[in-house]
């Protein structure tokens, strides 16, 4: 057993992770629905992310408040510059966890859903070593 300072350390990351997590599945997914359909729409985010609409609003006015995205009434949602970059860092990361799965063998659609959260939890040096790994497995 590790002792407490690390431990707690090790857990105090992965809280932070998961509130990390929220933020960047929303800025992924409005950033997704803004390519996809030229709006983000609250009501829309909500039915894909499988939320209330209420939570919806709380979440996206969390992102507002932390400067990743703005609203107009009736206009929907848009993301400011450092909401497209972490839109953009989550997706890469995204991509890198589900390549590395599927390069283990794990079938495509366990891969994809297993990276949703995994993706949010990978340090940047695993991440890097993941890389790594698919460079040299080429």
């Amino acid at each position: 057993m590790p002792e407490e300072p690390t431990q707690a350390l090790r857990f105090g990351k992965a809280r932070t992770a998961r509130s990390a997590a929220l933020l960047e599945d929303y800025v992924e997914l409005i950033a997704d629905l803004l390519a996809a359909h030229g709006e983000a729409r609250a009501i829309d985010v909500a039915k894909r992310l499988g939320v209330t609409h209420p939570t919806a609003i709380k979440s996206i006015a969390r992102l507002k408040r932390e400067g990743l995205a703005t609203a107009r009434p009736y206009r929907g949602i848009f993301l400011t510059e450092a909401g497209r970059k972490l839109a953009d860092r989550v997706r890469a990361r995204h991509r890198l966890v589900v390549k590395l799965l599927l390069a283990v063998g794990v079938p495509a659609e366990a891969a994809e859903a297993d990276a949703e959260g995994m993706e949010h939890h990978a340090s940047e040096a695993t991440l890097k070593a993941f890389a790594r790994f698919l460079a040299r497995a080429k």
